[in-house]
């Protein structure tokens, strides 16, 4: 096992274009770190810098304490799962899982056959996979597939586990409980991962630490419920989280002793003993409220948006409201459920409002609860 390290790791393309930009965090001994972002951020592309499959613009990687800029691939002892899975079609899933150790040793002069059917047998028992040795790639399921590309990274007992969207082509059962066998496999082995997603499901469930990026940049490194709760900047904020934050843009005003949000057109949402610091009054700002954060309210001290769907998920309901102009989504308790047209009293809790600036998207308010 060992540390991976990045130091103001870049890759420009000889075209000009920037995929990663000064990348810097440290994925600790035995940590599992998920990088996750949008399609094209540059997350896959700093994965494959790890692996030695791209090369590094500037900046320096170290893999324990050796630097690998310029070490080969294969000398990296890192091993990578490929969204493709990457199986061999004529190989049964024992072939498949032993191949990389066999070639390794046939490299070395050393055809001890024995110790690596061991090696299989151990990964194989790890995973579920024994009744299913014999089988060809295409007799599996997507999940045993998926397993078969975990356990041929695994006999080969790396350093460094580098996982690229491993879970995109299952369906949604089974990449929950393949998750979930990834977080065992980790909590057994104690070994360094790096995952990269798209899914901010898996990033929340799966990480000890998220690496946030947008348009080649890290926007915010942090556990997964620090950046859900205190998120960075506006990005980190709509990123993550389903449904995403509500974004609203207004303006602070006094009222008597009270405070307002005025959205312009007459639209104000009261903010209960809000604590805006004096100098953002009548500034511009983009506030942000969790759905789950709007909280129903008949006491006519706050807002009344109206509901166009209402979506029932079982142990929450999701409610797409309008007001004014403006969209939002509100995260309410099963039961007495309102309908399409419906006037839905609702108040925000200034306690866990998030505030940005609109230039630049950074946050302003220190933290929420």
């Amino acid at each position: 096992m060992a540390a991976v390290t990045l130091e103001n790791v870049c890759k420009v393309y000889p075209d000009g274009h920037t995929a990663v930009a000064e990348a810097s965090f440290q994925a600790a001994d035995g940590e599992l770190v998920v990088l996750v972002g949008p399609s094209g951020c540059g997350k896959s592309t700093l994965l494959r810098m790890i692996a030695g499959l791209e090369s590094i613009s500037a900046g320096i990687l170290r893999i324990g304490d050796r630097i690998v800029n310029q070490v080969a691939p294969r000398e990296r002892d890192v091993a990578m799962v490929f969204q493709n899975y990457a199986l061999y079609p004529h190989m049964t899933v024992a072939e498949n899982l032993g191949f990389a150790l066999k070639l390794r040793a046939l490299n070395a002069g050393d055809r001890r056959r024995s110790q690596i059917d061991q090696q299989v047998r151990a990964a194989a028992d790890l995973l579920s996979l024994t009744d299913v040795l014999d089988r060809l790639p295409a007799q599996l399921s997507g999940g045993q597939r998926q397993r078969v590309a975990l356990g041929r990274a695994l006999v080969r007992q790396p350093q460094v586990f580098l996982l690229d969207e491993p879970l995109s082509n299952l369906d949604a059962r089974l990449r929950a409980s393949t998750r979930v066998e990834i977080a065992r496999l980790h909590r057994r082995l104690g070994t360094t991962m790096l995952y990269v997603t798209h899914d901010q499901v898996e990033a929340m469930t799966l990480g000890q630490r998220i690496v946030v990026l947008d348009h080649g940049r890290i926007q915010q490194i942090d556990t997964p419920m620090v950046l859900y709760q205190r998120p960075a900047n506006r990005f980190v904020a709509t990123f993550l989280g389903s449904p995403a934050m509500n974004l609203l843009r207004g303006k602070v005003t006094q009222e008597g002793r009270g405070q307002v949000f005025d959205l312009g057109g007459g639209l104000r949402l009261p903010l209960p003993d809000g604590d805006v610091p004096t100098e953002w009054i009548g500034r511009e700002l983009d506030l942000g409220i969790r759905p789950e954060h709007l909280l129903r309210d008949d006491t006519q001290d706050g807002f009344v948006p109206v509901v166009e769907v209402v979506e029932p998920v079982g142990s929450e309901v999701l409610v797409n409201l309008r007001h004014g102009t403006h969209d939002l989504v509100a995260r309410l308790a099963p039961g007495d459920l309102p309908r399409p047209g419906d006037p839905l009293p609702l108040r925000l809790s200034p306690r866990h409002a998030h505030w940005f600036d609109p230039a630049d998207g950074r946050r302003l308010n220190a933290g929420n609860a």
